[in-house]
């Protein structure tokens, strides 16, 4: 862990809580519509269809198309399968789009990166767009040091190439190169690229009943309960 110059960190789920976010987004636009809304089911069912989606265009099976295309695309077939099509016009669903653009940090994220900036390059990886990233970083405050997105390289996590795109840009061997991820899938994707890893538990990021990765399921260097606690980590070596 020494050897450690550079952190990229997931953004969904690991640095913000996408859930809350999107959830609350969605009551925002139904709050003026006679209909019983289940914004809870909607956002998960939404989010189910992300990883599909993604591992089409790495497989070639589809052109690349950016998270916001996807976003929308699996937003109609949510809308449509919980019976609220005839509610949502076309200015709405991209309002729905755009909550993924305001998402709040976890407790632990804004003073946790902060520490591991102290002695690490630290940037964000992540499958968002670029445009998408930047809105969210800013809004939510959260110190990068820089922002990676998969659209760069129109490559998505778990691929390979979309972390030895980050080694590029970095321009370092990827083995000195810690992702951080709360996700099994993105640790298997970033170990397979040559990264060294640590899962960050998130165990509310999928909501009530819902079971999120854990780490005694995932192969890693590291783990630890919060960004701060992982700096801890670091610093003793």
């Amino acid at each position: 862990m020494r050897e450690i110059e550079a952190i990229a960190v997931d953004i969904f789920g690991t640095t913000v809580d996408w859930r809350t976010g999107v959830v609350d987004g969605l009551h925002r636009l139904a709050a003026d519509k006679d209909l019983s809304f289940g914004a809870g089911a909607l956002a998960d069912a939404w989010r189910e269809r992300y990883l599909p989606a993604v591992a089409q265009i790495n497989s070639g099976e589809r052109a690349w198309a950016n998270l916001d295309t996807i976003h929308a695309e699996a937003l109609d077939e949510c809308l449509d399968l919980f019976g609220y099509s005839e509610h949502f016009g076309a200015a709405e669903r991209e309002e729905m789009v755009r909550a993924w653009y305001v998402l709040p940090p976890w407790r632990d994220s804004l003073d946790g990166l902060r520490k591991l900036r102290e002695n690490h390059i630290v940037v964000a990886l992540s499958n968002g767009g670029f445009a998408l990233l930047t809105r969210l970083i800013k809004t939510a405050g959260l110190p990068f040091d820089a922002v990676i997105s998969a659209e760069n390289v129109q490559a998505y996590k778990p691929d390979v190439r979309a972390y030895r795109h980050a080694a590029r840009l970095l321009d370092l061997p990827p083995d000195r190169i810690l992702m951080v991820a709360a996700h099994t899938w993105d640790i298997d994707g970033a170990r397979a690229a040559g990264l060294r890893t640590a899962f960050v538990e998130r165990p509310d990021e999928k909501g009530p009943g819902r079971t999120a990765d854990r780490a005694e399921d995932t192969t890693c260097d590291l783990t630890a309960q919060s960004f701060t606690e992982l700096a801890d980590a670091l610093v003793r070596g």
